[in-house]
């Protein structure tokens, strides 16, 4: 099956699954920036395009929440998404596996390009869309059900039923929770700290392997430690999928992205907009746009 079969659409789809810190460039050492990526990491014209982007704007009713971006995300890196608050970094996150499509207001013009198919073109079939383009939230949102059938449930539900049980054990080593839980796998997600729960996330998301991993925020909700847990975690898995992360923690982003994107309100029109895109380091160190230096920098935000 690929990605734009529509066949078992209508069967399947009701089991869809659903602090700024002050940063001076010159203060970031350079290692800081760059030393925990990964040999071949940096942008460069070899790498795959996963998603091809082109002129997108996204509307809620008559309302532009998001204009004219276009943009290339390669395959096996980590792109960060920063900006202010209101300027569209989660609506633009939601629309690359059409997570906006359940507010009836929504509406996208341009091309999401995933692997050269257009995510938005017709006849696409959402579900798969969304099983190889997984998300995670801000909050950690486990289900109540056992932590064993948190990890199942996608699966489950998409048919994946043969060796559930090393699907299951897979995603929670990924996720770098196995050793925390394997002996209380029956009990209830519930019980688990913030940052086991948004790990348990994470391992949900990636048992049906997917090809793309979102994350809105996903450390923002937990603490030092835990967040820290988070970020180990993104370093590792890039090896294995591509990863977009919407984050407000400048120092997050120097840590564990290897290009950024920086969107910000368009100055006429006060409208979502990407201002500058590229490798992080330059977009810390030596930004073309002066509001890309201004909000890294801590000017505004």
């Amino acid at each position: 099956m690929t990605v734009w079969d529509t066949a078992e659409e209508s069967a399947r789809d009701g089991g869809t699954v659903p602090g700024r810190v002050r940063i001076r460039t010159d203060d970031v050492p350079a290692p800081t920036i760059a030393s925990r990526r990964t040999q071949g990491a940096r942008i460069n014209e070899s790498r795959p395009v996963v998603f091809d982007i082109r002129d997108m704007s996204v509307y809620y009713g008559s309302n532009r929440a998001l204009m004219g971006t276009s943009m290339k995300i390669r395959r096996n890196l980590v792109t960060a998404v920063i900006g202010p608050s209101g300027c569209g970094k989660s609506t633009f996150i939601r629309s690359l596996n059409r997570m906006n499509d359940s507010i009836p207001t929504f509406r996208l013009t341009g091309e999401v390009l995933y692997h050269g198919h257009d995510v938005y073109g017709p006849g696409v079939n959402r579900v798969e869309v969304r099983r190889r383009i997984g998300m995670v939230f801000q909050k950690p949102n486990p289900f109540p059900k056992t932590i064993y059938d948190n990890v199942a449930w996608a699966p489950r539900n998409l048919g994946l039923r043969s060796d559930l049980d090393e699907r299951v054990e897979r995603a929670l080593k990924q996720a770098a929770l196995w050793d925390e839980v394997k002996h209380r796998l029956r009990t209830s997600a519930l019980g688990l700290s913030g940052g086991q729960q948004q790990r348990l996330c994470i391992a949900r998301a990636i048992a049906v392997e997917p090809d793309v991993l979102l994350l809105d925020e996903p450390a923002s909700a937990l603490d030092p430690v835990s967040a820290a847990a988070i970020e180990e975690l993104m370093h590792s898995l890039k090896n294995r999928y591509t990863i977009v992360i919407v984050t407000h923690n400048m120092q997050q982003a120097a840590r564990v992205a290897d290009q950024t994107a920086f969107f910000s309100l368009d100055r006429i029109d006060q409208v979502g907009t990407l201002i500058e895109y590229g490798d992080t380091e330059t977009i810390f160190r030596s930004p073309r746009d002066t509001r890309t230096r201004d909000y890294v920098t801590g000017q505004f935000g």
